[in-house]
């Protein structure tokens, strides 16, 4: 989960590759430079501090969604697979441009959650945090009873995102929100 907006989450360290201290990584973003482009990166393991690495290299496996990168000081298999499912953060601030259609996930945080309901827009609760290591979850504490509910980040379910009016409109199955 992400605990801090000052950090966003980019991927996920899933195994060792080779001998000298290579990473399999499992890309959680959709800007590859993000795991080619050399530069400062940071690795954490649940919830503890983040921990600074400079990224050396870094190459897509073709046709994946996968990436071999290489961190200085990592030098062998044994140092590598201490780092098996560490996440791979960058600092928040630092996001590529987008279009104005497009959004990162971490813009979804603090947006009220809206759903029509009878041809009422009615808000149901918030936006508390994002799931990002396996599935795009949203957790959103609902107005009602302040329990929070995941759900997932797919435009079936969340069919509106307005980050101009700071909220989203979701059209969730039967029974997703009754708790």
């Amino acid at each position: 989960m992400i605990e801090n907006k000052d950090w966003l989450v980019v991927g996920i360290i899933t195994s060792s590759h080779g001998v000298e201290g290579k990473l399999n990584i499992k890309s959680l973003s959709d800007f590859k430079e993000r795991f080619t482009r050399p530069g400062k990166r940071w690795v954490q393991k649940h919830d503890e501090a983040p921990i600074p690495y400079n990224l050396i290299s870094g190459f897509q496996k073709p046709g994946k969604e996968s990436f071999i990168i290489s961190f200085e000081g990592i030098t062998d298999r044994n140092e590598a697979d201490n780092l098996k499912q560490y996440k791979i953060l960058v600092k928040s601030n630092d996001i590529p441009k987008l279009e104005d259609n497009e959004f990162h996930l971490n813009q979804l945080l603090d947006l009220d959650v809206k759903l029509n309901v009878q041809s009422e827009i009615k808000v149901v609760g918030k936006v508390v945090d994002l799931i990002t290591e396996s599935n795009n979850l949203i957790v959103i504490k609902l107005s009602k009873n302040n329990k929070k509910v995941l759900i997932p980040f797919v435009k079936e379910i969340v069919t509106t995102i307005d980050k101009k009016n700071k909220y989203i409109i979701i059209d969730p199955p039967k029974g997703l929100l009754d708790l």
